[in-house]
């Protein structure tokens, strides 16, 4: 039984996440869907981050079974058939045959976010529900400056949803860096793993840097204590997208 990797991307806004659920629409469903479609086989995908609803994705990466050798470009083309006819915000960008061992989720080395806020005073037209609009102006070097502090193995319970289901709140963070390009503001977070809301927690907590409410210290005494009351606002969905997901090179396309 062939095994293949698809990377997806998709327009979070319509669903309620990347997890099938029960009377809701979410991407597992629409590509499980197509996949139906396509090849008459009912199969459930595993992918390498469960996103919650209204995230966005650039780089999914998704693996299915499937009963027969079809070639990779005929996976790929006749998923997007089926997804743009049923007008779905999902696209596939590469199905890929794969070793029988690689898994979309178990096998990820790293995994990268990136969280965007338009930071001007006027509200947007044109990308409405792709940033995080905040009117009031941020402080980037600020925010970067603190974000630095979050850096390393620490225990981010107070960067961590109470509908977490992981078993340990300890995450090492790669990489948290903040930059400026005009009015947009990017937020880059890589790291094995991540709690659930841990990126758009750590963002929140930033923009109050940004903003003057918070310093540097506060942040630091908010992640030692370890207690999810001690957290500032929770950023809104639709500013963040999964970038990226590692895999060792057998397990690449």
């Amino acid at each position: 039984m062939p095994r293949y990797r698809l990377d997806l991307e998709y327009d979070g806004a319509p669903y309620a996440g990347w997890q099938r659920q029960v009377d809701l629409p979410t991407v597992q469903q629409a590509v499980e869907t197509a996949i139906f479609r396509f090849s008459g086989e009912t199969v459930s995908i595993r992918g390498a981050g469960r996103t919650d609803t209204g995230v966005h994705a650039r780089a999914q990466v998704a693996h299915v079974d499937l009963e027969k050798d079809w070639p990779d470009d005929t996976v790929r083309d006749a998923l997007n058939a089926h997804l743009q006819q049923a007008r779905e915000h999902v696209a596939v960008l590469a199905a890929t045959q794969v070793d029988a061992s690689f898994d979309a989720r178990f096998s990820a080395l790293g995994r990268h976010y990136l969280y965007r806020i338009y930071n001007r005073r006027s509200p947007l037209a044109l990308d409405k529900g792709k940033f995080w609009w905040v009117p009031r102006p941020l402080d980037e070097e600020a925010m970067h400056e603190a974000a630095q502090l979050l850096l390393g193995r620490h225990d981010f319970t107070t960067f961590r949803s109470t509908q977490c289901q992981a078993s340990s709140p300890v995450r090492t963070l790669d990489r948290l860096d903040v930059t400026r390009l005009g009015d947009i503001i990017e937020i880059r977070a890589s790291a094995r793993a991540f709690l659930h809301n841990q990126v758009r927690s750590m963002v929140g907590s930033l923009k109050r840097v940004g903003d003057g409410a918070w310093s540097s210290h506060d942040l630091k005494t908010a992640l030692e204590a370890a207690d999810r009351a001690a957290c500032g606002q929770v950023a809104p969905p639709e500013g963040l997208y999964l970038i990226g997901v590692d895999y060792p090179v057998e397990n690449r396309p």
